[in-house]
């Protein structure tokens, strides 16, 4: 089994308010090897807008849940939602990010892909 770090980015400065912005989907076939799992180590949010928003972060496995729900972000900042914590996604999971408000929330994710 191999273990891969990389990091994985969206830039929200043209995605319209309420929309879901795809930052990762575990797939199997863009993987060299065949993946087994994904581990999210980091979750950042930037507020690149000059007002606070509100963001959701949701994963879709199985079923599509909040992780976190209308989150405050104040201008010019940043939100860590891992603190220490991991979440684990296999073939066809995906994590989103939402914000209230269009162009103003760029994501970077940190994640270890495991194949076999």
């Amino acid at each position: 089994m191999a273990n891969t770090f990389k990091v994985k980015t969206f830039d929200g400065s043209s995605t319209a308010a309420n929309v879901p912005m795809n930052v990762y989907t575990a797939d199997a076939t863009q993987t060299e090897g065949t993946l087994t799992s994904t581990v999210v180590i980091g979750l950042t949010i930037a507020n690149t807008s000059s007002s606070q928003i509100l963001v959701d972060i949701k994963l879709a496995a199985g079923a599509t849940v909040f992780l976190a729900k209308d989150i405050p972000i104040p201008s010019s900042s940043s939100f860590e939602y891992m603190a220490g914590n991991k979440i684990i996604m296999e073939d066809g999971h995906s994590l989103s990010v939402i914000s209230d408000t269009a162009n103003s929330a760029d994501t970077t994710l940190s994640i270890m892909e495991i194949t076999a």
